[in-house]
């Protein structure tokens, strides 16, 4: 049982590292593009990119707790594992705070349906990111959080797959 959620686990931390690190790597030649570019690019990664967070991060965070649940109590293992499940929920709440507002204004001009519409109304409005802050502003404010992002995601992955071959 413990071997097949070590696999698991780290399979949907990958995932989790394949996305974040996707994006860090556009973040050069996508700081490159004009406004009307930029904006047009943003809205190409939903629901991709929205299907598999769902798994890359909330189905990552469930096979790290189970887990962790598992591992015995104060072995090497276990802190890896914990590490690794603390750098998934760190990386999770960067999403939240500083990625999910920018992607509402990404995405308010789209006609989002069923559960991406309700993902993406999570959060509350957030008007003040709306009126009067730069574009720009808000085109770093994404990219940045997810080269951030991408790190955790990284040192999640080596977390937990050290835990794995211990």
């Amino acid at each position: 049982m413990m071997q097949i959620l070590q696999v698991v686990s780290i399979v949907l931390v990958a995932v989790g590292v394949a996305l974040t690190l996707a994006h860090a790597l556009e973040f050069p030649g996508k700081l490159r593009l004009p406004r009307e570019t930029y904006l047009a690019v943003q809205a190409i990664y939903y629901p991709g990119f929205t299907i598999g967070g769902v798994f890359g991060e909330i189905g990552a965070m469930l096979a790290t707790l189970a887990l962790l649940i598992v591992t015995p109590f104060g072995t090497p293992e276990f802190w890896l594992t914990l590490t690794s499940l603390v750098l998934l929920l760190v990386m999770h709440g960067v999403y939240w705070i500083v990625t999910h507002p920018v992607n509402k204004i990404w995405l308010k001009d789209q006609d989002l349906k069923g559960a991406g519409k309700t993902f993406f109304e999570a959060g509350g409005a957030r008007q003040k990111d709306r009126d009067g802050t730069d574009w720009q502003t808000l085109r770093d404010r994404w990219e940045y959080s997810h080269v951030v992002r991408a790190v955790l995601a990284l040192a999640s992955l080596i977390a937990v797959a050290s835990a794995a071959v211990r």
